[in-house]
C-alpha cells in the first residue's frame, strides 16, 4: 500500500486553501451581518454635549435605536480637536458597534497634527447627513456689507474671531482674507463657536466666523448679527439675505461644515450598507429635517460612496489651505 502525505503546498492544494479561506471569511460576514445588530451600538462624538455634532447624532441615535431594535448610546469623548475620539474608534473592533459623529476636523487634523495616533485610511465613510457653509458676521453697527469692510481693513489688518487655532473657521477665513483678499489678520481664538459669537454680539470683536449651525443662524435672522457673506454655492434657504463669496467676487471659495458618520475602514461593507440605508430613511422624516434647520444645517443626505468621496477631496482641500497659511499644531 502507498501512503502519501497531506502536502499543503503541494500545487493547486495552495490555491484551494485559500479560495476556501476566503469562502469561510465571506460566510462568517455575511453571518455577521446578517445578525447585526445584536447588541448596543455606540456613537463616539469629540466634543462636549451639547454640540453640534453631540446634538446631531443624539437625534440620530435615537431614530436609530427605533430603527435596528438596540440601544444607541452617544459616548462623549472631548479634547484634543477632536482626535481622542478618533483614535477611539480608529482602534476599535470593525464589527459596527462603534461608530464616529464626525465634522471635517477629521479631514483637517489629517495635516494640521503630526501625531494623531491614527490615519485617516483607518476610518470608511457611512453617510454625511447635514452642512453648514462658513460665514462671517459683524455686529450691526460695523460695516454694511463685505466690500465695505473690506475697504476699510486693507490700510491696516482685520481681527476676526472663531471657535478656536485649528478649526474650520480659522483655517477658510484666515486663507480668504490673506490669500484671495490680500489683507492682513489678526485671529482671536475662543473656546468653541458660542463664545465667538457672544462676543461678536456685545461688539467685543470686529467679526466673527462661525457657520449658521453655530448658533449664528438665529442672531442674523433676529437682526442682532449682520452676515457680510457665505461660503456656499448658493444662497441659504434659511438666510436668504445673506450673499455667498462667489456673488461678491470670490468665486469658488467654498467651505462646508458637513455631519457625518464613520466607522472602522475594515467594518464590514453589509454592515455599512445597512447603518447608511437606515440613516437614509431617518432624514426622510420631516421632524428630523426641521431640527437640522432650526439648528442653521441644511438636510444633506450623501450615500457611503458619495460621503467617501467628499471625506477624501476634503483631505486634499483643507491640506492646500492649512499650507497655505502655514498653521502647524503640535
Amino acid at each position: 500500500m502507498i501512503r502519501r502525505r497531506f502536502n499543503p503546498c503541494a500545487p493547486g492544494r495552495a490555491a484551494l486553501l485559500t479560495a476556501l479561506a476566503l469562502v469561510v471569511t465571506g460566510l462568517v460576514s455575511s453571518a455577521r451581518a446578517q445578525s447585526y445588530p445584536n447588541r448596543p451600538i455606540t456613537i463616539v462624538v469629540g466634543y462636549a454635549p451639547g454640540g453640534l455634532m453631540d446634538t446631531v447624532s443624539r437625534l440620530f441615535g435615537e431614530r436609530l435605536s427605533a430603527k435596528l431594535g438596540q440601544a444607541v448610546v452617544v459616548e462623549n469623548r472631548g479634547g484634543a480637536n477632536g482626535n481622542i475620539a478618533n483614535r477611539r474608534v480608529a482602534s476599535a473592533d470593525p464589527d459596527g458597534y462603534t461608530i464616529l459623529g464626525a465634522t471635517p476636523t477629521l479631514a483637517v487634523n489629517e495635516t494640521i497634527y503630526a501625531r494623531r495616533g491614527y490615519t485617516a485610511d483607518q476610518f470608511k465613510a457611512v453617510a454625511i447627513v447635514a452642512a453648514s457653509p462658513e460665514m462671517i458676521s459683524t455686529h450691526p453697527s460695523n460695516a454694511k456689507t463685505l466690500k465695505e469692510m473690506l475697504d476699510t481693513a486693507r490700510s491696516t489688518s482685520i481681527q476676526f474671531g472663531t471657535a478656536g487655532t485649528g478649526s474650520m473657521s480659522h483655517i477658510a477665513i484666515q486663507y480668504f482674507f490673506e490669500k484671495l483678499a490680500n489683507i492682513r489678520t489678526t485671529h482671536i481664538p475662543f473656546q468653541g463657536g458660542a463664545p465667538a459669537v457672544s462676543a461678536a454680539l456685545g461688539n467685543q470683536i470686529p467679526l466673527v466666523a462661525a457657520p449658521p449651525a453655530s448658533g449664528a443662524a438665529s442672531f442674523v435672522r433676529s437682526g442682532s448679527l449682520r452676515g457680510l457673506a457665505i461660503a456656499s454655492e448658493k444662497r441659504l434657504s434659511i438666510l436668504p439675505d445673506v450673499p455667498t463669496f462667489a456673488e461678491l467676487g470670490y468665486p469658488n471659495f467654498t467651505s462646508l461644515v458637513w455631519a457625518g458618520f464613520f466607522v472602522p475602514a475594515k467594518t464590514p461593507g453589509e454592515i455599512t450598507t445597512k447603518l447608511s440605508e437606515a440613516i437614509g430613511q431617518i432624514l426622510n422624516d420631516p421632524s428630523v429635517t426641521d431640527k437640522l434647520q432650526q439648528m442653521g444645517f441644511e438636510p444633506t443626505f450623501l450615500d457611503q460612496k458619495a460621503s467617501e468621496k467628499l471625506f477624501r477631496s476634503d483631505i486634499i482641500k483643507w491640506k492646500s489651505m492649512i499650507e497655505a497659511i502655514g498653521l502647524r499644531v503640535e
